[in-house]
């Protein structure tokens, strides 16, 4: 394990804890020193809460000198995007619209990592309101891709991805309803998951598309994330769409390998438009799957067009109702761009919004039927291109821009309308020097078999291990 603590993964930062090698105060300090000193370049954090972070480790500490049982993340540093509501904290869902905004209650995910004993450092950029895949932000600046900072952070989660990627947190909270845990995790070269819908309570957290919205992790381990959603999975009496399902022990999953597993390849789709080096990182991957003991299967995989239109459709209805009343009362204090995007359901008719919620399980069960009678866990792209640079995703990019961020939810928009779980790894690096990655996407609450291929698949490789140059 490295010697810089900041380096270390969460859960190395835990053991190094439980070892008593380092106490939660100078993890806490360590982490808070590098994002001040890192920050003004990457602007993945939008508030850095130094006295509010440090009274907590100086707490978990006080805790573990006691000897009274401990949270099986004591002591960590974490970070949330920037729509998690904190009671004790402003939330802004980086808009100018909620800036200031004090929420009266607490996020239940954040609450289950407080009582784990998690230490939170602040909030994360993030696109405005979470509409766009690209991390831009015209209230408080784009955030920057540690790796080169000339390229987008991904989004919505930009902060969430780049905090991590860049050491200065050992992991984080984002949301995904189109591709925005994934696509930041994709383009920062860590791990992101996108839980099974209704996995993780969404209570306290901001609306987007409840028909669409999913709450979940970015760490830069298999390991990190199988604790992680341990602690946030589960039902809460607060939302009554969350699932009753009972929690597994991930971590304990994770060691049974992945012998006999069929990773399946669509043969429709997913591979579309992809680029050469994208294409040859996740062959390589494949192939590395395939040493471990798993077998490499083609597959069908049916509708995958008709499902990204379906989930445009229930995003842009369902986000255009949430925002009516503010577009109406406040519409300058909306960026142009997000302004459009949020008033892109006045043109969808309801009855085309209440057929795709009608196709909704039909075309699930179908996917599920189809699909996983032909493997056990389906491998694509994250994103079929290299990462794109803030200039050729900027609202001022003209017509050139929107293939390009078509480009960037083509392979991740299905899986959220079909509420499936979907974990993006890194799988190396293309032409410009940024990440590639892949996706493993598996029936509903298969969250454990696609992190054992996740582990499995960081055994053999140090993708993972990397750290950016500019952090």
């Amino acid at each position: 394990m490295s010697t810089t603590p900041a380096h270390w993964t969460l859960i190395g930062a835990q053991e190094a804890l439980a070892r008593g090698e380092v106490s939660s105060v100078e993890l806490t300090r360590a982490l808070l020193e590098r994002a001040h000193r890192l920050n003004g370049a990457i602007n993945c954090y939008l508030r850095i809460d130094d006295e509010a972070a440090l009274a907590e480790a100086a707490a978990a500490d006080a805790v573990r000198a006691s000897g009274r049982s401990l949270g099986p993340l004591h002591g960590v540093p974490f970070a949330a995007k920037d729509m998690y509501y904190d009671a004790a904290r402003v939330t802004n869902c980086g808009s100018r619209v909620r800036q200031g905004y004090r929420p009266a209650r607490t996020a239940t995910v954040l609450e289950r990592l407080r009582a784990a004993g998690a230490v939170n450092l602040g909030a994360l950029n993030m696109t405005e309101f979470a509409l766009g895949p690209t991390g831009h932000n015209a209230h408080w600046g784009a955030c920057r891709n540690p790796w080169n900072l000339a390229h987008v952070a991904g989004g919505s989660s930009s902060g969430s991805g780049a905090a991590v990627a860049a050491r200065l947190a050992y992991a984080s909270l984002g949301s995904d309803t189109g591709g925005s845990i994934r696509i930041p995790a994709a383009v920062n070269g860590v791990i992101g998951l996108k839980p099974t819908y209704a996995r993780v309570s969404r209570a306290g957290v901001m609306r987007l598309s409840p028909s669409m919205d999913h709450v979940g992790p970015l760490a830069r381990t298999a390991r990190d994330c199988a604790r992680l959603l341990r602690v946030i999975a589960g039902h809460d009496p607060l939302d009554s769409t969350s699932s009753r399902r009972a929690v597994p022990d991930y971590e304990a999953e994770i060691e049974q390998g992945i012998a006999g597993v069929r990773i399946g390849v669509p043969r429709q789709y997913y591979f579309e438009n992809v680029a050469p080096d994208v294409k040859s990182a996740l062959d390589a991957a494949l192939r590395a799957l395939g040493s471990l003991g798993a077998r490499i299967v083609d597959v069908d995989v049916p509708e995958s067009e008709h499902l990204t239109e379906l989930s445009r459709v229930v995003v842009y209805s369902e986000a255009t109702a949430l925002h009516s009343h503010w577009l109406r009362s406040q519409p300058e204090d909306y960026s142009a761009q997000v302004r459009v995007r949020a008033s892109t359901g006045l043109a969808i008719p309801a009855a085309s919004y209440l057929e795709a919620l009608q196709l909704r399980p039909l075309l699930l069960r179908r996917f599920v039927e189809r699909v996983y009678r032909q493997c056990d866990v389906l491998c694509t792209p994250t994103l079929v291109q290299p990462v794109p640079t803030l200039a050729e995703t900027d609202v001022g990019g003209g017509a050139a821009m929107w293939p390009i961020i078509a480009a960037l939810v083509q392979n991740t928009a299905p899986f959220n309308y079909l509420g499936v779980p979907v974990l993006s790894v890194p799988v190396g690096f293309t032409r410009n020097g940024l990440p590639a990655s892949c996706q493993l996407v598996g029936r509903p609450f298969a969250e454990g078999l696609l992190l054992r291929v996740a582990a499995a698949y960081q055994s053999v490789t140090d993708w993972h291990e990397r750290v950016p140059p500019t952090a």
